[in-house]
């Protein structure tokens, strides 16, 4: 199938026009696929935030289109100087490799191994794990939104290793530098048993906040956005003048915000509310807030 004129022509507008353009799904603040997810969390860490992106969820021409432009079927793209750059692995194998630091004339990366500490407990639970699949090697990924994960997997050679006990960690660039001081234990609660991570470098967790603490903040003028989650009719019968909702429009202003920006977050519970909080903690916010008891506790 050609591209059609007109569809070309706006891609190559934004490919010429941006020495470095991703095409993605979602927006580096917010992606919405893993890949793409991949591709702008390499970029923030090397330019951090100075390139342009397209999201193509929004426009399905240009979704369409640039696979044709570039003669590449997947999602993410990246064009570096009007070149095609390429994909999701290509692009994590050169930043893994230093590669994409070259492109950019950056410094080489600092590969030196993290130290991470893990717990003699935590070290025999993986230990059993590790003997059932002798020919699989233990990896270590921190994604750019802070969530943890080990899984099992060949080694490509380009990892960077921490020892740590008896064990030998696996991590890509970006986990590493996340990794460090990071420590794993084993632990066991009513809930269950299971690691637990700490991981120092992480935004600070959510706080809880109670209405008569919201209410001195408000009435000392401080700074801080009170965001309504509820769904309309809930905020027609319990009105809060203070908040805002949390529509498309605040969305958007989010996702550009000063990430020191105090956030408080409201449901009509709490619960809710909560899961909300942590989103947007995961997006770099240091200052987020989960009112406690929710706008019930708040007027009754």
């Amino acid at each position: 199938m050609s591209l059609v004129p007109e569809i070309r022509d706006r891609i190559q507008e934004m490919v010429t026009g941006n020495k470095v353009m991703l095409f993605m799904k979602g927006t580096p603040r917010m992606p919405q696929c893993g890949f793409s997810a991949q591709t702008a969390g390499a970029l923030d860490t090397l330019l951090e935030g100075d390139y342009a992106s397209f999201n193509v969820l929004e426009d399905n021409d240009i979704r369409e289109g640039i696979k044709e432009y570039g003669n590449w079927p997947t999602i993410p793209q990246l064009y570096v100087d009007g070149e095609l750059v390429g994909g999701c692995d290509i692009i994590m194998e050169m930043f893994n490799a230093g590669e994409l630091h070259d492109l950019f004339g950056l410094e080489a990366p600092d590969r030196t191994p993290p130290e991470i500490e893990i717990t003699p407990k935590a070290a025999e639970k993986i230990s059993e794990f590790l003997a059932a699949y002798p020919d699989q090697h233990l990896h270590f990924k921190i994604g750019s939104d802070w969530d943890a994960q080990f899984h099992l997997g060949p080694k490509s050679g380009a990892e960077i290793e921490s020892t740590a006990g008896d064990l030998t960690v696996l991590m890509d660039l970006a986990s590493a530098q996340r990794a460090r001081g990071a420590k794993i234990d084993w632990v066991e609660t009513v809930q269950g048993e299971g690691l637990k991570l700490d991981l120092p470098g992480a935004p600070p967790a959510v706080k809880q906040m109670t209405p008569d603490e919201l209410q001195q903040r408000l009435n000392a003028g401080e700074r801080v956005v009170v965001v309504d989650i509820r769904n309309e009719l809930d905020r027609h019968q319990k009105p809060l003048e203070f908040a805002r909702p949390l529509d498309a429009g605040l969305m958007a202003e989010l996702k550009d915000a000063d990430r020191n920006t105090p956030l408080v977050f409201v449901c009509n519970k709490g619960l809710s509310s909560q899961e909300v909080a942590e989103h947007y903690r995961k997006q770099g916010f240091t200052e987020v807030y989960n009112l406690s008891g929710g706008v019930d506790q708040l007027v009754g």
